[in-house]
């Protein structure tokens, strides 16, 4: 694949699966519009991608905010004189069981996971149509099948790839694809060991590196989703259609899930 003079915007790019992504776009040859909450952290991120040649700017935004949205597609769009590729990747999670958080930190987490990106993409969709380019979402396997302890994060990844696959049938100009990862190795998950539910560490472990290749791979041929693992994407669409076997295998996978948590918080341990 190759990207050379391609314009990207990421959302969310400063840790964990964004940052993967930015690098793989920078060593693509891309040219990127990078944005997070943290400039300082944004600023770090930047330093290292420059040294692949390509041109990185830095966008400080909260995507929580609307109009912090539509003022960083016309940022990003100004500073690199195009738009190709825009990857809606900003997350949220609030863990554990509904009504345990302040109904304002739900309020967020659709902002931020569902509003957000529906606003880049209509704030981005006059720039993109005019290269023929993509739109990229990072969602979740949880958003194929609903975890209780993620009631609202399945909700809004549920919503976000129903939008994506909605607007990769008929959006003209454009292609849409959504990347549904099961858990990935990043602090968002290590570093809530404890509040993570116990069936979501029953699915092997992705990379970060791994979704940042499906990125690249939707952004390049316009798939409408790819899921990883495979094999959970597919465990995932038999639970949606047949809710006998999740309660057949729920337990067993639960089971499995909390022996790899308690691996995990030894291996924290030993760090």
């Amino acid at each position: 694949m190759s990207f050379d003079e391609r314009a990207v915007l990421i959302a969310g790019a400063s840790a964990g699966i964004g940052l993967e992504v930015a690098r793989a776009f920078a060593r693509h040859g891309a040219d990127l519009a990078l944005a997070a909450r943290g400039a300082e952290r944004l600023e770090a991120v930047a330093a290292e991608l420059r040294t692949f040649g390509g041109r990185v700017e830095v966008i400080p935004t909260d995507v929580a905010d609307p109009a912090a949205c539509l003022a960083l597609v016309s940022a990003a769009v100004e500073r690199l004189g195009r738009l190709d590729v825009l990857v809606n990747n900003a997350g949220l999670h609030h863990r554990g069981p509904f009504g345990d958080h302040d109904p304002l930190a739900y309020a967020a987490m659709v902002d931020v996971n569902l509003r957000a990106p529906i606003v880049l993409t209509a704030a981005a969709l006059p720039h993109l149509r005019a290269t023929g380019g993509s739109v990229v979402n990072v969602g979740s396997l949880a958003g194929c099948l609903p975890l209780p302890e993620a009631a609202v994060y399945s909700a809004t990844k549920a919503g976000l790839r129903t939008l994506s696959l909605a607007l990769a049938g008929g959006l003209e100009g454009v292609r849409v694809s959504v990347v549904s990862p099961g858990p990935v190795a990043t602090a968002f998950i290590l570093d809530d060991l404890d509040s993570v539910g116990d069936i979501t560490l029953a699915q092997p472990m992705s990379t970060p590196g791994d979704i940042a290749a499906l990125v690249l791979a939707c952004a390049a041929d316009g798939r409408p989703e790819r899921q990883q693992p495979r094999s959970s994407g597919l465990l995932a669409g038999l639970g949606a259609t047949l809710p006998s076997l999740r309660r057949v295998l729920g337990p067993l996978m639960e089971r499995r899930g909390r022996r790899v948590k308690e691996r995990l918080r030894r291996a924290a341990r030993e760090r």
